[in-house]
């Protein structure tokens, strides 16, 4: 695929106008075969590659891709206006799925692309677009169930890296990644970062951490590790900026008071007067402070971690917003820890001494936030409040020969680590397509209960639709799928096709699994795009259409 320009759309060259049927059928159509074609080769264990060309001048080689939804996100733009109206509309909800979960693209490309072209069939007929939507619903809804009472739950390492395999293939990563998500669970936090080795390595942060680093390298007490360590430590959290010495005064006089000798104080900013008394108090037998800054970058954001310290320690914190100043502090605005380290980058804290009623009701209403947010930057930002008050965090450093390996497979454990968050949460299904294809008897039965042509057809559809994802992996892997499925006929639901071994088998049974969660989103996602794609009637194109951005496009 070749993108003459990496971080905007060109004008199109076309007159302004509307187009009508049965043309819009055919330039929509044909973008979506384009779109779907480009990402067919990246479903299943023996996927093949798509090469996307770099920007023009750029010596830099094509990067090489086997996920979908980032194969989609570098297509921004086919030469036919009609055609590109087709592409741009499955590019987005595809690159929508692939934000929400992370992974199960390719499954709902097919189906997307079956559902369309068969639905324009029988719209082509006098079939009524509106009624066939509704049906398509309405049998997706049923189809959900199907895979409810088919899901399962998984636990444990061995487990979850047979999912973890099933989705990146990296036998490193998969077992890296099993081993970090069996401590961490659902909401733990995980920074994937690029490793200094080609191997992979993993590591376990007690406690909970925040970003937001030692004020000054001069309070650095261990210079092996590069960080100080407080043990049975105060902490007084603000988002004030401490410049006056005289103004920090109240806060020693009520630590001398609460008896405790180690402080730790976070602030947003400390003039360098007050930092000398930090100094002065390194080493001291009576009270020694450690500076460290306000974690976060944004107002908010700051605020958000202020309260999950505070919860966690026991601790009330001193807001700008509010008006709040230094000589407010009593001993009763400290909070407790029996550990708080901080380093360049990060404020660690170990067994705060909190409420733990407060700290189980605030992760019960981000658990609540969580599950209605609607938009991923959403998600992962709760999800990273409620990892770190959860005390789950990890790191995975993930290597290679080039930097090219080494970007593709810390995107590859991304969509990993995006998928076995899932496993955590909603537990697997049968794999390799077998799932869908054991929903079909429940659609057949609708179909024979069916009294309209819409709604038949609309059945039919899904029918055709339920097969697509276990034809293009068998496909995909070398083999017949029309021989392959007459091969399942007779076989109990949840049986399927091993690639690797070529032999029929119980899918559960031989580890082969799907992330119950994503393969439920695609089809929500498919059915849901593609039958409001089949109600477009016209297209229209205007003169200056806007410039899009396109954030994640590789660099020149």
């Amino acid at each position: 695929m070749s993108r003459k320009n990496p971080t905007s759309v060109p004008v199109y060259k076309q007159k302004p106008g509307i187009v009508f049927p049965p043309k819009t059928q055919r330039g929509f159509q044909e973008g979506i075969h384009q779109i779907v074609a480009a990402i067919r080769p990246s479903l299943g264990p023996l996927s093949h590659v798509v090469a996307i060309e770099r920007a023009v001048g750029s010596d830099r080689s094509p990067e090489l891709l086997d996920s979908g939804g980032v194969i989609a996100r570098r297509i921004i733009e086919l030469a036919d206006p009609d055609v590109n109206a087709g592409a741009m509309f499955i590019r987005g909800a595809l690159w929508n799925l692939h934000d929400r979960v992370g992974d199960g693209v390719a499954t709902c490309a097919v189906l997307f692309g079956k559902i369309y072209d068969e639905g324009l069939k029988y719209i082509s007929t006098g079939g009524n677009a509106m009624m066939l939507q509704r049906h398509l619903i309405s049998g997706m809804r049923t189809i959900l169930q199907e895979l409810d009472t088919q899901s399962i739950p998984l636990e444990g390492k061995t487990a979850l890296a047979g999912v973890a395999k099933a989705v990146c293939y990296d036998s490193e990563i998969a077992q890296s990644l099993s081993e970090i998500f069996d401590v961490i669970g659902e909401y733990g936090v995980l920074d994937i970062l690029s490793g200094r080795h080609r191997d992979i390595e993993r590591k376990f942060v007690a406690g909970s951490y925040w970003p937001g680093g030692i004020a000054s390298k001069q309070l650095i007490a261990d210079f092996a590790r590069a960080r100080t360590d407080f043990y049975d430590s105060a902490i007084l959290i603000t988002d004030l900026v401490i410049e006056d010495p005289q103004s920090f005064l109240p806060v020693i006089q009520a630590a001398v008071e609460l008896g405790t000798n180690r402080l730790v104080v976070i602030a947003r900013k400390f003039s360098d007067q007050v930092l000398g008394l930090f100094y002065q108090s390194k080493g001291s037998s009576k009270l020694q402070m450690l500076a460290v800054k306000t974690p976060g970058v944004r107002a908010d954001v700051q605020m958000a971690y202020m309260q999950d310290i505070g919860i966690l320690t026991g601790g009330e914190a001193l807001f700008q917003a509010a008006g709040d100043t230094l000589a407010l502090v009593t001993p009763q605005y400290f909070g407790q820890a029996r550990q708080i380290w901080s380093n360049d980058n990060y404020l660690g804290i170990i067994s705060g001494q909190g409420d733990p009623r407060q700290l189980r009701h605030l992760v019960a209403q981000l658990r609540m936030a969580h599950e209605n947010a609607q938009k991923s930057d959403d998600r992962s930002r709760i999800r990273d409040r409620i990892g770190r008050l959860l005390g789950g965090s990890a790191s995975l450093e993930v290597g290679g020969v080039t930097e090219t390996e080494i970007e593709t497979r810390k995107e590859l454990a991304q969509r990993t680590a995006d998928a076995l968050r899932g496993v955590v949460k909603g537990g697997v299904l049968p794999g390799g397509g077998s799932a869908l294809l054991a929903c079909r008897p429940a659609i057949g039965d609708l179909l024979a209960q069916s009294n309209s042509a819409d709604e038949r057809a609309a059945y039919r559809i899904l029918l055709a639709a339920l097969e697509t994802p276990f034809r293009t992996l068998v496909e995909n892997s070398g083999h017949s799928p029309g021989a392959i499925l007459g091969r399942l006929d007779g076989k109990a639901p949840g049986f399927g096709f091993d690639i690797h071994t070529g032999e029929m088998v119980d899918m559960l049974e031989a580890g082969i699994l799907d992330v119950a969660s994503v393969q439920k989103e695609a089809l929500y996602s498919a059915v849901r795009s593609a039958g409001l794609a089949l109600t477009i009637d016209a297209i229209v194109h205007r003169k200056k259409p806007p410039v899009v951005s396109d954030p994640d496009a590789p660099g020149i």
